[in-house]
């Protein structure tokens, strides 16, 4: 039987992972929402600040079980079709209230990261933009078997980054980003829409995936 039914929008969740309400990594953020919302995706535009949990510490998980934060944040990455962060670099690699929310966000189960599309991005006032951080960034991701996007953005001298409309102040930058988030999207909907390969996922030749002794933190 045929149908002509359209297929529902792409959902992304863009996540920005400062916790200052006004960061130039928030106004990254709302800039990357905008941009899918214009590429006619579903777009969740989220904050640090709207997932509250404590530091994590096995004694709490096994008292307390999962911080709601945890478990609304690990809701709306299950809702999604593919994620964004936004994050800010602190002393070359991740901050450690994103670092903090991945691990509690992992120990759910299914765990929500393996097999999503995820982009980084990043905004700092330095010269290198928060590079070293998305480097850093991709190392649990890619562990917990999310596929990030080897094209990352990275805003340098963030402060005078932006227009008074939420644009990029560098013309050719935000095509960049334009360009970036186009073609993260074809990706996404080519993963969603057009599966045609059952995915396997090893790190030598003769690794199993489902062997005991070769059990990933993506499985």
């Amino acid at each position: 039987m045929t149908t002509d039914a359209h297929p529902g929008p792409l959902r992304v969740l863009v996540f920005g992972a400062s916790l200052r309400t006004d960061s130039v990594n928030a106004r990254l953020a709302s800039l990357v929402a905008r941009l899918f919302a214009e590429a006619d995706a579903e777009t969740d535009l989220a904050g640090m600040g709207d997932f509250e949990m404590p530091l994590y510490n096995g004694d709490v998980e096994l008292d307390q079980g999962l911080p709601q934060g945890a478990l609304e944040l690990r809701d709306r990455i299950e809702r999604c079709d593919g994620f964004v962060i936004s994050s800010p670099e602190y002393n070359a690699s991740v901050p450690g209230v994103l670092k903090n929310a991945i691990d509690w966000v992992s120990r759910v189960r299914p765990q929500p990261f393996k097999d999503k599309n995820a982009m980084l991005v990043s905004a700092s006032p330095s010269l290198v933009g928060g590079n070293r951080g998305l480097w850093a960034l991709r190392v649990p991701l890619e562990h917990l078997g999310t596929r990030v996007y080897p094209d990352m953005f990275s805003l340098a001298n963030a402060y005078q980054g932006f227009t008074d409309g939420g644009h990029l102040s560098d013309a050719v930058l935000q095509q960049r980003l334009s360009e970036t988030v186009t073609s993260f999207l074809r990706l996404v909907e080519a993963d969603v829409r057009y599966v045609v390969l059952q995915r396997r996922w090893y790190e030598f030749l003769a690794d199993c995936t489902d062997a005991p002794i070769t059990q990933r933190a993506q499985d």
